[in-house]
């Protein structure tokens, strides 16, 4: 039986991979109820450390907590801009968020009990971060492939937006995420366009065998 998608199908794939942008310009259309159930649908379906499914998704839709959510990102961007030293100007002039526009406001969370859970995680208890973190990716790829832009944003500080949001001990806001139309995708990454950095070429990430040795 052939496993392998169609052409059409790979095609669609690697075409939301490569249109993914991490956005931060939106107009505040709303989102069609169905539409946001299969963005959240395909975070839950992401691949997750034995099985522990780790994430939650604290969905925002009160006005005054949006802007409790503003308030505790423009404060730590304040902070990051300092702590940049000379490229501080470079920074303060970067928009970071599309918390005021975007449609949707999702803050993804760890659950708490975690240390429960020691099916992959005994040498490497990360690993429950990354299973989040694959579960934004998935929505992010959803999001893209339904016209839709979507922002990470993890200029907070987690305690206070754990505070914030009435999360238990043990539970830790790793992102917010804004979701919502816009009316164009950049044509690279935002970053990059900034002269901010560049992408990394594969030969400076892939290497064989072993990590190469800094005379090489």
């Amino acid at each position: 039986m052939e496993k392998a998608f169609s052409e059409a199908d790979r095609e669609a794939v690697y075409r939301a991979i490569h249109e993914r942008r991490d956005m931060r310009h939106f107009v505040s259309d709303p989102i069609a109820p169905p539409v946001m159930q299969r963005l959240i649908d395909a975070a839950l379906h992401a691949p997750s450390v034995g099985f522990m499914q780790p994430w939650r998704i604290v969905r925002i839709t009160c006005a005054h907590r949006r802007a409790q959510l503003r308030d505790a990102v423009e404060r730590e961007r304040l902070l990051t801009a300092d702590a940049l030293g000379e490229r501080r100007d470079s920074f303060m002039r970067l928009k970071v968020e599309g918390l005021r526009d975007c449609a949707e406001v999702l803050v993804m969370a760890l659950m708490d009990g975690r240390e429960n859970h020691v099916f992959g995680r005994r040498t490497l208890p990360e690993m429950d971060l990354a299973s989040v973190a694959c579960a934004i990716q998935n929505m992010w790829l959803a999001a893209r492939a339904e016209g839709l832009g979507m922002g990470w944003v993890s200029l907070f500080d987690p305690q206070e937006v754990g505070a914030l949001l009435s999360m238990p001990v043990g539970a830790r806001p790793i992102a917010i995420l804004c979701v919502g139309h816009v009316e164009h995708f950049y044509d690279a990454p935002m970053l990059e366009t900034e002269h901010w950095a560049k992408r990394r070429s594969i030969e400076e990430c892939v290497f064989e065998n072993e990590w190469p040795s800094a005379k090489d």
